[in-house]
């Protein structure tokens, strides 16, 4: 099928296949406008196109779809970078973790914990002197950036923090193509759920045939082992389902 690049103002006809990676076409990007791979972002009416997805995955994408290339900042600006590096400083030890301006309280102290162990009951995060009380707020509203150091402090056994309470979400779950002919189906999880127990339901009910599967909230591919209220999932939104495994580095 041919699909319309368009790039600053400018559109070019490329020929796709149907099972196409999305990395292939960036290399004939690359071949055409010499446009380095690294710099490319490709998007269809603002939804990303991952790289290790191909066209049959994307059924938005047909014949004279016009895809969107925005390009990468050589050196980006730290106010507009969305992943930061932040110290992470206890007592004894600190460590530094990559995490992004978005993400809130909660799913901090959830990274922490997978990282380290420390219970997240027992975790008091400080950031210049100022406690991060509430838990859903974003770390940027905080005023955490690029480097910042987050000091985290121990309550004692006997006063304990409880979770916050665990909420219902009605979710629904959009298959790609490939998958029950795109099929969308509503659930309700609870927030406290990891990815991976969405991914054994769908499996007990057999929605899906035993594979591998990506699952992918907000244009971010979602983590196994974090929860929904992690991801940033709230009441409503859409959870989509691709057919595919994606190797990831550490936290």
């Amino acid at each position: 099928m041919r699909v319309i690049i368009v790039a600053c103002g400018r559109e070019f006809a490329m020929e796709v296949g149907f099972q196409e990676p999305v990395l292939a076409i960036k290399r004939q990007v690359e071949q055409l406008l010499g446009i380095p791979v690294g710099r490319q972002t490709l998007s269809v009416s603002d939804w990303e196109l991952v790289d290790g997805l191909d066209m049959e995955d994307y059924p938005i994408v047909t014949h004279g779809t016009k895809i969107d290339l925005t390009l990468k900042p050589l050196s980006p600006s730290l106010n507009h970078r969305t992943k930061i590096q932040i110290t992470v400083k206890f007592s004894s030890r600190q460590m530094n973790v990559e995490v992004d301006r978005t993400e809130t309280v909660r799913s901090l102290k959830e990274k922490i914990h997978i990282v380290d162990a420390t219970p997240i009951t027992r975790m008091l995060l400080f950031f210049s002197g100022v406690e991060l009380a509430d838990d859903f707020r974003n770390l940027s509203e905080y005023g955490i950036s690029e480097f910042s150091e987050i000091s985290v402090v121990l309550r004692s056994t006997n006063r304990l923090k409880e979770d916050p309470p665990t909420r219902e979400l009605n979710i629904v779950v959009q298959m790609s193509s490939s998958l029950l002919n795109a099929a969308t189906i509503p659930l309700e999880m609870k927030d406290s759920s990891s990815v991976n127990d969405l991914r054994q339901l769908l499996l007990s009910r057999r929605i899906l045939p035993r594979d591998d599967y990506l699952f992918i909230h907000k244009q971010r591919i979602m983590r196994d082992n974090c929860s929904l209220r992690w991801h940033g999932v709230e009441n409503g939104d859409c959870l989509y389902v691709f057919r595919g495994t994606v190797s990831r580095d550490g936290y």
